[in-house]
């Protein structure tokens, strides 16, 4: 089996790295076999995110018959350790083990929360949908208590992960390196939602316990097998009297440099703004274009076909010297044109601006997400890596949720007020309620336009753009 893998690899490095995506994020300090293990944290995470949102919320409802509020309410549970992710961060950053690990003890503790929380989890919805013999209520706090372990452990692991993978790689590829982790967590989301869907087409209880608890045990192995041999023990950084730093001495630290504040809040802002459809999409072709179910379903991937071009165009543009947040700014450009897109479809009833619109609000996230994390990396300073990205994370995180949370509500109460005749018979029709949410969506772009213009402008003592005549998602992807 080793021979095999070898010649896989050789065969690999053999084909240049401007045809393989991701190639050469790989460095003597952190070979390809490496990072690539390294990187499987990142579907494990990808995994439980889609079983929380995607998988859970559906049989809950449908086959559990579980009030939808519920099921809600539990699925934003792990929202609430979101903006611990900056502490999360900061403790890794400072940690200091026995045997002289720093990374390792956080990312290994997210797991072990990652796998209680899934172990019990079927056990605690069947009580929750009233199928056995326990009080509902011993159901409800359990599951709430499962949805919330589950939470906390993928934004430890997720936080911590990306932290060592940045301690591992030299400076120069911190980029490539992101952005090869955050692709793993595409891929783990895609192949779990697959696999899920599959293998629970004729539903049982029996099979939905034998599935969760299947996740929680790949999700243990899958990440003791990323760890192996990953952080190398320090003996320096052995526990000791002196006194640890404070988060809010190194959180002031970290907000008076290089406009943390305001990059912080362009994050915010941007990720909220293209955030508020995620849920509506499908709802707004089917009800206000009467698409059909597979109609609406080929969505996910006009969304994944503007995030592919986004990526190929990041690449090119940052191969040649773009700052990030120019990158990012012409992201939110791309959802400025993309909105309007989805709005006109319905007077209309094109589906090709609709199809259009999307595609863009695929392509205009990539953008944002891409220039964003990649100036996230290029600040960390004094050691803080942990923090800088456990900052990003829970911005990005909380902003995402509140975003989703509000554009339902949003459309939910626009259309009942639309109903209701209040803003007159010209508007009483089912594309109300969704072009609100729409019309905020670019009011929120044009703020982020707004918070992000200062840090747009390139300054004096910036290098300036490098020439190359390569180009590929090798270069930077």
């Amino acid at each position: 089996m080793s021979w095999i893998g070898n010649q896989i690899v050789g065969n690999l490095k053999q084909l240049g790295p401007q045809y393989l995506p991701f190639m050469d994020a790989a460095t003597p300090e952190l070979p390809l076999r490496k990072l690539l293990r390294l990187s499987m944290f990142q579907v494990t995470v990808g995994m439980a995110v889609v079983l929380l949102i995607g998988t859970l919320n559906r049989v809950l409802i449908v086959e559990l018959g579980v009030p939808a509020w519920l099921v809600a309410g539990m699925i934003s549970l792990p929202l609430l350790v979101a903006p611990l992710r900056a502490v999360i961060g900061f403790r890794s950053d400072t940690y200091k083990s026995a045997i002289g690990w720093r990374r390792v003890p956080f990312i290994w503790f997210g797991t072990m929360l990652q796998f209680g929380g899934l172990a019990f989890m079927p056990f605690a919805l069947l009580i929750l949908s009233g199928d056995s013999q326990g009080p509902i209520i011993i159901g409800q706090i359990a599951a709430a208590l499962s949805f919330l372990l589950v939470g906390a452990g993928l934004h430890t692991v997720q936080t911590c992960g990306l932290a060592l993978a940045t301690d591992i790689a030299p400076p120069e590829s911190h980029p490539r390196v992101v952005a090869l982790l955050c692709m793993m967590l595409m891929v783990g989301m895609v192949v779990s939602a697959v696999l899920f869907g599959f293998l629970l087409r004729d539903f049982s209880e029996f099979r939905l316990i034998q599935v969760i608890q299947g996740a929680a045990a790949v999700t243990m192995i899958v990440n003791s097998i990323a760890l192996w041999q990953q952080e190398a023990r320090d003996p320096n950084r052995k526990p000791s009297n002196a006194p640890r730093p404070k988060f809010i001495d190194s959180w002031r630290t970290f907000t008076s440099e290089g406009q943390a504040t305001r990059k912080l809040v362009a994050v915010g802002l941007g990720t909220f703004a293209f955030g508020m459809q995620d849920v509506l999409l499908e709802p707004y072709g089917g009800q206000v274009l009467h698409l059909s179910v597979g109609s609406t379903t080929t969505l996910t991937a006009l969304l994944a076909v503007g995030g592919i071009i986004a990526f190929v165009l990041s690449a090119w543009l940052l191969d040649r010297g773009t700052p990030p947040y120019r990158l990012a700014a012409f992201g939110v450009l791309a959802g400025l044109l993309a909105f309007p897109s989805v709005i006109a479809a319905g007077p209309f009833e094109s589906r090709a601006l609709f199809s259009l619109g999307t595609v863009l609000i695929g392509f205009g996230a990539a953008l944002f997400v891409v220039g964003t994390l990649t100036a996230a990396m290029e600040t960390v300073t004094g050691g803080l890596t942990g923090l800088a990205l456990g900052a990003w994370g829970a911005v990005q995180a909380s902003a995402a949720g509140a975003a989703i949370a509000l554009g339902g509500i949003t459309r939910d109460v626009v259309s009942g007020l639309a109903s209701q005749g209040l803003f007159g018979p010209a508007l009483d029709r089912p594309a109300t309620g969704y072009n609100a949410v729409y019309l905020l969506e670019i009011a929120m772009l044009l703020a982020t336009l707004v918070a992000i213009g200062p840090l747009v402008r390139r300054k004096k003592d910036e290098p300036q753009p490098r020439s190359s005549s390569s180009f590929g998602l090798a270069e930077n992807p």
